[in-house]
């Protein structure tokens, strides 16, 4: 997995690279890869790419929330595709990883997610 990282308003951006789906078999490398950095900081996960998601990818987001709650820390999405807000809505998990609270950064479009402390 190609991913790209970068820090803005204290929270850390991590960029999925060209992943476009989020699905089984995906979600463990992903949680490899970030629950680590959780323990340290804020994430801000971009899904920019991502255009499909399944039960797997919501559990691997889901996971990531806790790791960052139980750390003390922050954790959001952004650049979210119509589809992907579309599922996480349609489970419930919208008021969660799609709040109102945005954070800013030059290099991503709006990142959405509620404290996970």
């Amino acid at each position: 997995m190609n991913t790209t990282f970068f820090e803005t308003n204290e929270t850390l951006v991590v960029q999925l690279g060209e992943m476009t789906e989020l699905v089984r078999g995906d979600e463990q490398g992903l949680i490899r890869r970030v629950a680590p950095l959780l323990r340290e900081k804020s994430i801000a996960l971009d899904l920019q790419h991502i255009d499909r998601i399944d039960a797997a990818g919501v559990a691997a987001l889901i996971s990531l929330y806790s790791t960052a709650r139980n750390s003390g820390h922050k954790f959001s999405v952004c650049n979210v595709s119509e589809r992907v807000a579309e599922i996480l809505e349609l489970v419930g998990l919208a008021p969660i990883f799609l709040s109102h609270n945005a954070v800013y950064g030059s290099q991503c479009e709006p990142c959405y997610g509620r404290s996970a402390a």
